[in-house]
């Protein structure tokens, strides 16, 4: 029996460009940037568009034409006046749309070693940190290999004074695996988000942090499905799926793994559970211009917080000053996670050795039998 199996492969060429169509008078406020990101397929557009006007957001638009393209209308969209000053031309074009924007990271004193917020007594949160109030560098990074967004932001606090949120946004032009952990799976169609908080000076000793963000679908709700599930695809991977009904069947998702990281260049020591809280649906849209700028109709929100440590940790935010966490966002079919090459020779080299010592133990035991049976003299009758 010979079984054959196709893959289809996506490939795209990646593009980007920083405040498209942007010319004098208009300016922007200094530190805020626009960086769109092309995917350009044979026969569909997928667009990234990162924005700090505001919360930070990040807005997926995929099209079903190679001839698409961002347009905005700039006096409007800077005076944050109305919507609709940004679009994707022609929008008849337009399969799929959602924006993922992080809106707060709260700061709590986990006195009793919890490490869950939920459980957590509301006198024990400090005040959250508005994304939206923060002041932004914005680096474009661009090179044959790879295309990296850089957003680093913080409050004119003494929390900030040698600290920093950031938020580094990588497109691809091909399936890969990120080689930095947790080395999550990429293909054409997902874009990573990697975010991290360093150096910030916590209010208490034993203070540790959550990540609050928020999801707006553009998308068509049918009356007996929701807009957005929760699922596990695999073994500690989680995923949202937002599942618009229409005639592409296009189905957008964020995708983690539950754990993140306590040092910059990780080891395994270094890593720690995270966790999420329940989706919960939100009626007013985040503090984001990209978002207020982008859907002329209210969109569907949810919101959802994720949360570093682990019930009963020693190791608080204090003494290492670092966390970071790793997303991706896409849309159409989810990367197919698998084990990478370094882990299959593990596997491989630590189940190998012993069978084959079982086998060669075997082996000699049965040599040796036959050896002991040859030397015996047999009985003359």
């Amino acid at each position: 029996l010979c079984v054959i199996r196709f893959y289809a492969v996506f490939i795209k060429n990646v593009s980007v460009e920083l405040n498209p169509g942007l010319t004098p008078p208009s300016v922007l406020p200094p530190g805020v940037g626009l960086v769109h990101v092309r995917g350009l397929g044979l026969n569909d557009t997928l667009h990234f568009v990162l924005c700090n006007a505001g919360a930070p957001a990040l807005l997926v638009v995929h099209t079903n034409s190679t001839q698409s393209a961002v347009q905005v209308d700039w006096p409007v969209f800077i005076n944050r006046s109305s919507s609709g000053s940004l679009r994707v031309e022609p929008q008849s074009s337009v399969q799929y749309s959602s924006a993922l924007v992080f809106t707060r990271v709260w700061e709590y004193d986990d006195v009793n070693n919890t490490a869950d917020p939920q459980q957590t007594a509301e006198s024990s949160f400090y005040p959250p940190y508005e994304l939206q109030n923060f002041l932004w560098t914005l680096n474009v990074s661009a090179n044959q290999s790879d295309l990296t967004v850089t957003l680093c932001g913080g409050e004119k606090t003494e929390s900030f004074l040698n600290g920093s949120l950031c938020l580094q946004f990588s497109a691809f032009e091909s399936e890969g695996r990120d080689e930095a952990w947790p080395s999550l799976r990429h293909n054409a169609n997902s874009s990573q988000l990697h975010v991290w908080l360093d150096g910030v000076t916590p209010r208490g000793n034993d203070s540790r942090f959550a990540l609050e963000f928020r999801a707006a679908l553009g998308v068509t709700i049918h009356s007996c499905h929701d807009s957005v599930t929760e699922r596990k695809i695999k073994p500690l991977v989680s995923q949202w799926v937002s599942s618009p009904v229409n005639s592409s069947g296009v189905v957008g998702y964020n995708l983690w793994k539950p754990v993140a990281y306590r040092k910059p260049q990780p080891v395994f020591e270094d890593a720690t559970p995270c966790k999420h809280s329940q989706l919960v649906s939100v009626n007013r849209i985040p503090q984001s211009g990209l978002v207020q700028a982008y859907f002329t109709d209210d969109p569907h929100t949810y919101g959802l917080n994720i949360s570093f440590g682990i019930d009963k940790d020693p190791v608080f935010y204090s003494d290492s000053k670092y966390i970071s966490w790793t997303l991706l966002v896409g849309m159409g079919e989810p990367p197919a996670d698998s084990f990478s090459t370094l882990i299959i020779i593990i596997i491989t080299v630590g189940l190998g050795t012993p069978l084959a010592i079982i086998i060669v133990g075997g082996v000699f035991v049965w040599i040796r039998k036959r050896m002991s049976h040859s030397s015996v003299y047999e009985p003359i009758n």
